[in-house]
């Protein structure tokens, strides 16, 4: 082996950077690493990227705060990606059976079981960002620096962009605590969070140092014993969407944007008020494709979830496309009732192959020239730049989510007419509730159109079309693709 002295004398060609850029010649002829222990630590990580990835997908169809439903469709897609990138590495290392499937400590488990089964935002919200996360990008630095940066490169640049990515993430946490939790709540905690540092704690706080083969490893003598506390009631997914108190007469059902949207009677200027309520109304898609992720979780491979994530964060900024749009135009979206009956009626009336099934056909439908292809051209005719690259970007995702469809739904079928029809008929299953919401109370079904229509027409200093104005299609009888309801 090379001395030191050698390595410090080493001299490069003209003085360029040694061995790529990697590390100097004193940390490469450093020996002290393994395949191994890199694997055993990338192990621990993943599983704990894969457990709140489930996590943060789970809460996000009973989450009521918009902007934290938003923010867990993103963060769960970005920690899908880390989750797959550990899997290839694992799997680039000669070490089969990889064991990613396996739970590496039991401790690691409580603590995951814990977050999971947090009764309330705030739980959910310092479990997952402030411990949960913190500790992945404390094990993350530490594997960055540990491993050999010659023999392990790929492993240590992994390292390097999940915790350029995630800390990102770790800071909207922060940011979102100091919001939303009072000192009161947080010592109201504390009991439970200490139970939590223990769970790290029996697990070896992810170091090195503890555990490199994967074994439980030895328990310090002063960490005391770990039960469960939230996670003794195990988990159970809500499958009721919530939403915050800016979200009102959420089962109107008063107005069919998608009917205005192919009336050729009405201007593509006043279509991008429709299109832009159809983007922000899209929030109930993570909302739906949740359950399906979450009731999936042990039938499909960790590929599906991986592609599925996309899909739905992909949703979720459209979503955020809308709530853009509108403020772009100074309206004020929180006025118009944002409909969620889509979501609650398929997660609460099918199975989630069926749900699948149903978002597969609306995917597919997407496709021809009067689906996305038209709202770009209307967005494009509107005069409203920002609607014309909004449906630009939307069209290419649903293009995406449609290939995606392809690979994880329709091999189930022979042909992609049973696949299709499959879906049409499980859509055809849900019963809208048009009238048993308006009898019950839950809404009148009010006519909300002519209310924002006026007010933007007030801001473009233009005088309303009254045809436009008069518009008063409802979903009592249609669905969204405009076929027809059977009474």
């Amino acid at each position: 082996m090379n001395s030191p002295t050698n390595a410090e004398q080493y001299q490069s060609y003209r003085g360029l950077p040694v061995l790529a850029g990697l590390c100097s010649m004193e940390r490469a002829v450093e020996s002290q690493w393994s395949v191994e222990t890199s694997t055993s630590q990338l192990k621990r990580l993943h599983y704990l990227t894969r457990r709140l990835h489930e996590t943060l997908t789970a809460r996000i169809t009973a989450e009521p705060i918009y902007e934290l439903k938003t923010a867990y469709s993103h963060h769960a897609y970005l920690l899908a990606e880390y989750t797959s990138a550990i899997r290839k590495r694992v799997g680039e290392m000669r070490v089969p059976p990889l064991g990613l499937e396996d739970v590496p400590h039991d401790s690691l488990k409580l603590l995951m079981d814990e977050i999971i089964s947090s009764p309330t935002t705030e739980t959910l919200l310092v479990g997952a960002y402030e411990v949960v996360l913190s500790a992945i990008l404390d094990a993350a630095k530490q594997l960055q620096q540990a491993a050999h940066p010659l023999a392990d490169a790929p492993t240590v640049r992994l390292m390097k962009l999940l915790q350029f990515e995630l800390l990102e993430v770790a800071e909207f946490g922060r940011q979102a605590i100091a919001c939303l939790i009072s000192q009161q709540q947080r010592e109201d905690m504390a009991h439970w969070l200490a139970l939590l540092a223990n769970c790290l704690k029996h697990a070896g706080n992810l170091e090195l140092t503890s555990a490199d083969d994967g074994s439980q490893g030895d328990l310090p003598g002063d960490v005391p014993e770990v039960a469960p506390h939230y996670s003794k009631t195990p988990f159970q997914y809500q499958a009721e969407p919530r939403r915050d108190e800016r979200f009102h007469d959420s089962y109107n059902a008063g107005v069919n944007p998608e009917a205005f949207l192919y009336d050729e009677r009405f201007s593509a200027r006043d279509k991008t008020l429709m299109m832009y309520y159809k983007r922000i109304r899209e929030i109930d898609v993570p909302e739906m494709m949740a359950s399906i992720l979450y009731e999936l979780r042990d039938e499909e491979p960790w590929e599906f979830h991986m592609e599925m994530s996309r899909q739905l964060w992909d949703e979720a900024r459209h979503a955020m496309m809308g709530e853009v749009g509108f403020l772009s135009l100074g309206l004020d979206w929180t006025k118009i009732p944002i409909n969620f009956t889509w979501s609650r009626n398929l997660n609460l009336q099918l199975n989630a192959r069926e749900r699948h099934g149903v978002l597969f056909f609306i995917e597919q439908g997407l496709m021809p020239k009067t689906g996305k292809k038209y709202e770009w051209e209307v967005g494009c005719d509107s005069g409203d730049g920002l609607s014309g690259m909004f449906q630009d970007f939307d069209w290419a995702d649903e293009v995406l989510h449609a290939q995606i469809g392809r690979r994880w739904y329709m091999p189930r079928y022979k042909t992609l007419q049973e696949s299709l029809a499959f879906g049409d008929r499980s859509w055809t299953k849900v019963v809208s509730q048009w009238h048993a919401y308006r009898e019950q109370g839950l809404t009148e079904h009010r006519n909300w159109w002519p209310d924002l229509y006026q007010e933007a027409c007030r801001r473009w200093n233009v005088a309303p079309d009254p045809v436009a104005l008069a518009f008063h299609t409802t979903y009592e009888e249609s669905r969204a693709d405009l076929k027809k309801i059977s009474p």
